[in-house]
């Protein structure tokens, strides 16, 4: 048996910062929205995906369109944890980005423009503020998070 040499790892530029968070294709986000798509009723899709930022996500929504903002920031901070759980298992350690191009981020970013606008809508500046900071530091914009919509 002959000794091969093994190769060191590629390095990685630690100063550009965390490589971004990508959740994974397996994700209940992805089939949740399948299932919304064609045309489950979101109440349906949150029973069969409650660990699902998406569907949340969409409650939320709909509750800020229906100027319900408290049930707004209840579902909103459902996805908004949920979805920390979900990039926590993807290797996400508190920082670095979070694509908003990346179709299995999308709800977890929506869940935190809505409670973010939940928020404000009751008052609490201080929990918008630190929302909103939050898109900022994930590398994306409410701007950005909104056309998702």
């Amino acid at each position: 048996m002959t000794d091969t040499p093994s190769r060191p790892a590629p390095a990685r530029d630690l100063l550009s910062g965390p490589a971004p968070t990508l959740l994974g294709d397996d994700h209940p986000d992805l089939e949740a929205r399948s299932v919304l798509e064609a045309g489950t009723s979101v109440d349906d899709a949150a029973r069969r995906f409650p660990a699902s930022s998406y569907v949340w996500a969409v409650l939320a929504e709909q509750a800020l369109d229906a100027d319900d903002p408290v049930a707004a920031y209840a579902y909103a901070r459902t996805g908004y944890h949920r979805g920390l759980d979900a990039l926590r298992r993807a290797g996400w350690r508190g920082q670095g980005p979070i694509p908003a191009e990346h179709r299995a981020n999308q709800g977890f970013l929506r869940a935190m423009l809505a409670l973010a606008d939940a928020a404000e809508e009751i008052q609490e500046e201080d929990e918008a503020a630190r929302c909103r900071q939050f898109l900022a530091d994930s590398g994306t914009s409410e701007d950005e998070v909104r056309t998702l919509r």
